[in-house]
Parts: structure tokens; sequence; C-alpha cells
């Protein structure tokens, strides 16, 4: 008796760790003007659709209307996440917070500035065109688009 509820028990503490079935999430992205006009009244019914440059009804590069509105909601949310962490950059730097090594391969510290704008012209034109460099980087990679790669 005791060896079969011990079987059980194992049993019962091995089906917490089974994989739980897939539910399937639908995901509906509103990439017309009109999915736009219903999405806004639905979210802020006080000011509605609100679009004064006309962007909606824009066709950027002769891709449609839904690969424009597609690619100013990517740049909404990239430019956005950079805003953040740019504001973040700024605190971090004005509490006087900076990594333990030095900054350049001759040795030189990073510089003891908590004003970022000053600190910004402390640094050397060279770590300058490093950063960039790989911002001009990162964003040619995200734009990047082939046919194997979309």
């Amino acid at each position: 008796m005791k060896f079969a509820a011990s079987i059980l028990a194992l049993a019962a503490s091995a089906t917490a760790f089974a994989p739980a079935p897939a539910a399937r999430s639908a995901t509906q992205l509103h990439e017309t003007k009109a999915d736009l006009e219903a999405l806004a009244k639905e979210l802020n019914p006080i000011v509605g659709f609100y679009d004064p440059l006309n962007l909606a009804e824009a066709d950027f590069w002769g891709a449609g209307n839904e690969a424009t509105i597609g690619f100013l909601r990517h740049a909404e949310i990239k430019h956005g996440r950079i805003a953040m962490f740019a504001f973040v950059g700024y605190i971090v730097h004005a509490n006087g917070i900076k990594f333990p090594w030095a900054m350049q391969l001759d040795g030189s510290p990073f510089p003891s500035e908590t004003n970022p704008p000053a600190l910004w012209d402390t640094i050397s034109d060279t770590a300058k065109w490093q950063i960039f460099t790989v911002i001009a980087f990162l964003e040619f990679w995200s734009e990047l688009s082939t046919d194997s790669h979309k």
C-alpha cells in the first residue's frame, strides 16, 4: 500500500513539470486607416483619431499604405526605446556612475564630469566616431531586408 501511494505521489509530482498545451493567441495588426480610426476611438474616446500630418494616408516608397503604417509604427517604437535608453544614460552620467576600467587603450580614464553635455565635450573624437559607427551599423542592420531575411 505504501509502495502504491509513493508511486502515485511521484506520478502526481511529475505532471507538475509536464508542458502545458500551447494555446494559440491571435494578434490583430490594425494596419489600415479605418483600423487606426476604430482603435483610436476605442482607446481614447475623447480625442479619437488625430493625424494632423495625414500620415495614415501616406504611401512611402510605393510600398502601400499598410507598409507605411507598419514602418511608422516600427520607427515610433524604436525611437521611443532609444529615448528611454538616452534618459537612463543621462541619469547615470549625472550621478557620476562610470565603468571601473580605462576608457581607451592608452589607459586614459573616464572623465570625472557629472554634467552629461560637458562629459560629451571631454571625450575624444575617436570615441565619438566609434559611438556613431556602432549606431550606424545597428541602424543599417535593422533596416537590412533581403529575400532570406525579412
